[in-house]
């Protein structure tokens, strides 16, 4: 199963929100992983660095597991966007049906 999210659509003349499920295919889905990994690939490396500059500036030892554990838990946090790049993704689908749906209502 792909990658799906649900987003709350406003009803005209109702004030509940109708809910319209979009599916990201295989081929969407992979596009945006492999591009997340080169820019993680990256991060990563900027991680490293970032861990390295922040225990020189510490006046800490710079062993290589302290570097690593700070850079990994630099990356964590910043690699968690491949998540939100898939929403946004999602999100452009919905916006093409929504403007579709709207211009046959027309």
């Amino acid at each position: 199963m792909g990658f799906s999210k649900r987003f709350p659509i406003d009803k005209p003349g109702s004030p509940y929100a109708a809910w319209e499920e979009v599916e990201l295919s295989s081929e969407e889905e992979q596009a945006v992983e492999e591009k997340q990994r080169e820019t993680n690939k990256d991060l990563m490396a900027e991680c490293l660095s970032d861990a390295y500059e922040i225990i020189k500036a510490r006046g800490l030892k710079d062993y290589q597991t302290d570097i690593t554990n700070i850079a990994i838990a630099l990356f964590e946090k910043r690699s968690s966007h491949v998540i939100y790049w898939k929403e946004e993704k999602a999100k452009e689908k919905l916006s093409k049906i929504t403007h579709r749906l709207s211009n046959a209502r027309q």
